[in-house]
């Protein structure tokens, strides 16, 4: 046994279905993790859990809008509590509108907030009772690089991404006298659904390329190997940091 593994361990992950929730989920599984994936579309989840069949894992799922309170109560709530325990929690879920800022009407600002940062912040509230009962409980937010500096991707999301990251590092010095570990991971462009947009766009892809000194977009799969790395014992005196997922972005500065 070693502490590059997660044999045991309980895991939450929301958005679970699509990109780096979907790659994180199969990370853990092969490292030996119990999963519980949460996204919104049901049939996503069957098909994510038949993939994860075929190849020898077995995953739960539930189909809930994480946003919703009575999602959270009616449907999450029920299978921590049979549970017991938490010992990872990966608020993953995210969404983004881009356009300039005085072109967003009030409700897509809401909707980004909602799903970025408020749904964060409820379901880790949610999971508290059970990370503190789980063994060394560990909660790792996905924010991104667009925290940090301006990447032409919605002031929004970057303030979303931004507050998630203070999120983690005051929760992290709360949370630490509950032996609960609070991390976060920045990506930089990744093959996902998310961005597809802006990657299917040859001259924003060249753009992106130029300013990434690794010189192309990460797979969902390197993130993912992030995330896992803050779950596991290797990482258990590791909290309040940002790890940047980015090929170099943002040490390249001009």
């Amino acid at each position: 046994m070693t502490n590059w593994n997660l044999q045991g361990k309980k895991a939450l992950i929301t958005g679970g279905t699509k990109g780096i929730g979907k790659a994180t989920a199969t990370e853990f599984l092969k490292l030996g993790a119990q999963v519980l994936i949460i996204a919104r579309n049901g049939d996503e989840i069957q098909e994510c859990i038949k993939e994860w069949n075929i190849l020898g894992f077995e995953a739960q799922g539930i189909a809930a809008d994480v946003t919703q309170s009575e999602d959270r109560e009616m449907y999450i709530f029920p299978i921590l509590k049979e549970w017991g325990s938490l010992d990872i929690l990966v608020n993953n879920v995210g969404t983004n509108i881009r356009k300039e800022f005085t072109e967003y009407e009030p409700e897509e600002i809401q909707k980004v907030f909602e799903t970025n940062l408020f749904s964060a912040i409820a379901m880790t509230r949610l999971c508290f009772e059970f990370l503190e009962k789980g063994q060394d409980a560990s909660v790792i937010n996905v924010s991104s690089v667009a925290a940090s500096v301006d990447v032409a991707s919605g002031t929004p999301y970057g303030m979303t991404k931004a507050a998630e990251l203070q999120f983690t590092r005051n929760l992290a010095v709360e949370w630490a006298k509950y032996g609960i570990r609070v991390n976060a991971v920045s990506p930089w462009y990744t093959k996902t659904p998310l961005t597809v947009p802006v990657l299917s766009q040859p001259d924003r892809l060249k753009k992106i390329l130029d300013r990434t000194p690794l010189n192309r977009v990460a797979e969902p799969e390197e993130v993912a190997s992030a995330i896992a790395f803050f779950a596991m014992p290797v990482s258990s005196y590791i909290t309040g940091q940002n790890l940047a997922v980015d090929g170099g972005f943002l040490a390249k500065g001009l």
